[in-house]
């Protein structure tokens, strides 16, 4: 006889069935699991051998089989402990097979048998859900497991609670839905003195999901300002939510199985690797780029990271999914982030000052600035100069608009681009459309962002003396209908298109 679990394994956010099947036969006692694990899952012999001695079990003296079927995928991770423990159960007459068949089970294993909590939980138990099954999860991801929807979940903190359960000696009762506290306190805009032209800017990339550069000498205020932008930005609707929860759950970062509630916010150091950034590793892991899908991703001292790691964004950056070859597949994660980035417009960040500006000016500015390539400053809609604060800025009182102030009108903004975009796909009858105006392309974005007969000449004419490329005109148009919404226009105007022309790149420090 055979004894069969369902269980998942991932390759990036698609999550594969994985069938357990466990033999008891004759012949030279041993314990062996094939089908292609990795070194985590054929130690789960051990752990698996230890939590069933911890209950008073012993394995038969018996050639024990265990294969991860279909044997052609790499199995990675602990969650595999639970599946096998519980077919090997089922194959000693512990439990009972036809009831295990409506599950699927992931989990560590502990030495005295209780259950550790794994990643992937999330997205294992939609899966489950989608074949009509119920999960079974350590105690600690169940709050995570039911966001999936109507299906069982069993969350147990142990393997007998587990056993006690399915005898009918106990009954673990379905988790309850865990979210993340709303109780989050943000830095305010109000902090900041002066920098109005870079606060004007920060909003319209907060209402429009634009990516922001700011360059400006050490001290300005650029990573003061790139620290308040998510006060401004609206919470996650409950799709994004479940969205951007899944891949954090695939790395094993929900805090207690607690969904997110706020946009992401990651801000690496620029010593990050490229699979850091962007994902991969041994396991092909969630970048941060991932980590920050439906949110910012914020890069301070942009120069300084690895050329290499930020030539890998520029792909991301325009499809909105970070792609991770291997050599027999690969493994795509979501990745549509609004990048904000901070630079001195030289090393020594001085450029400007002729007092304390270095002797290689203003040709360090130029060396400096080459680092980033011209495509990848192309990608970034708005640019923005951050000039030294001076000490009568410092002693003006605090600034009258405070950070609620700001997001009640990005909220506005945003809500206004929700609703074009949802009469669209309802007039369109498509199922895709943008949630934001960054999101917005080809004939959509003609559709939507086509300027006034003033507006339009201004536009074509900046556009060949600026020598701006076909990315950098539509991303003006994009940043020019952010603008209208911003300002209640249906339609957009000279102003707009003006407005949106002085945020392209000019060559700075030059």
């Amino acid at each position: 006889m055979v004894a069969r679990v369902s269980t998942v394994a991932f390759e990036g956010t698609t999550v594969l069935d994985i069938d357990v099947q466990v033999q008891m036969s004759a012949g030279v006692v041993c314990f062996s699991i094939v089908g292609l694990p990795d070194k985590a899952v054929g130690e789960s012999r051990e752990r698996v051998r230890a939590a069933l001695f911890a209950l008073g079990l012993a394995l038969p003296a018996k050639h024990i089989t265990v294969n991860l079927a279909p044997a052609d995928v790499l199995k990675e991770g602990s969650h595999f402990d639970l599946p096998i423990a519980l077919a090997l159960l089922a194959g000693m007459g512990v439990l009972p097979l036809e009831e295990l068949a409506n599950y699927t089970a992931l989990g560590e294993l502990a030495l005295d048998g209780a259950l550790s909590p794994v990643a992937g939980v999330l997205p294992a138990a939609v899966t489950a859900r989608t074949h009509n099954r119920g999960l079974i999860c350590p105690a600690k991801n169940g709050g995570e497991a039911v966001w999936a929807g109507d299906l069982e979940v069993l969350a147990a903190p142990s393997l007998l609670a587990l056993i006690n359960h399915f005898k009918g000696t106990q009954v673990l009762a379905r988790p309850e839905a865990k979210l993340q506290s709303e109780e989050t306190s943000f830095t305010d805009l109000r902090d900041i003195k002066g920098q109005e032209s870079a606060k004007r800017a920060l909003e319209i990339a907060a209402a429009g999901g634009h990516n922001l550069l700011m360059v400006g000498p050490p001290g300005s205020g650029k990573s003061m300002l790139a620290a308040r932008l998510p006060g401004l930005l609206p919470p996650l609707d409950p799709a994004e939510a479940l969205e951007v929860s899944m891949i954090h759950s695939l790395a094993g970062l929900l805090d207690n199985g607690k969904l997110l509630r706020r946009r992401p916010f990651r801000d690496p150091h620029h010593s990050a690797s490229l699979p850091a950034l962007v994902g991969g590793g041994l396991r092909a892991k969630p970048g941060e780029i991932s980590l920050a899908h439906n949110g910012v991703l914020f890069l301070d001292e942009l120069p300084e990271f690895q050329r290499a790691t930020l030539e890998a964004l520029r792909q991301p950056l325009e499809t909105g999914r970070a792609v991770i070859a291997r050599a027999n597949h690969h493994v795509t994660y979501p990745a549509n982030v609004q990048l904000v980035a901070a630079m001195n417009p030289c090393r020594c960040g001085h450029m400007d000052d002729p007092a304390q500006a270095c002797g290689r000016a203003p040709k360090c500015a130029m060396d400096y600035q080459s680092k980033i390539s011209g495509p990848l400053f192309d990608r970034i809609d708005c640019h923005v100069e951050v000039p030294a604060v001076s000490a009568a800025d410092l002693s003006l009182p605090p600034a009258r608009e405070d950070t609620a102030t700001v997001a009640e009108r990005i909220r506005k903004a945003r809500t206004v681009q929700s609703e074009r975009y949802q009469k669209l796909a309802n007039d369109n009858k498509a199922a895709q459309m943008p949630r934001t105006n960054a999101e917005a392309d080809g004939e959509l974005l003609e559709q939507i962002a086509a300027p006034d007969a003033a507006g339009r000449a201004l536009l074509t004419q900046a556009a060949e003396h600026m020598k701006l490329t076909a990315r950098g005109y539509h991303r003006v148009l994009r940043v020019a209908r952010t603008l209208a919404d911003i300002a209640g226009s249906d339609t957009v105007l000279r102003v707009h298109i003006a407005e949106a022309l002085s945020y392209r790149r000019a060559g700075f420090g030059r």
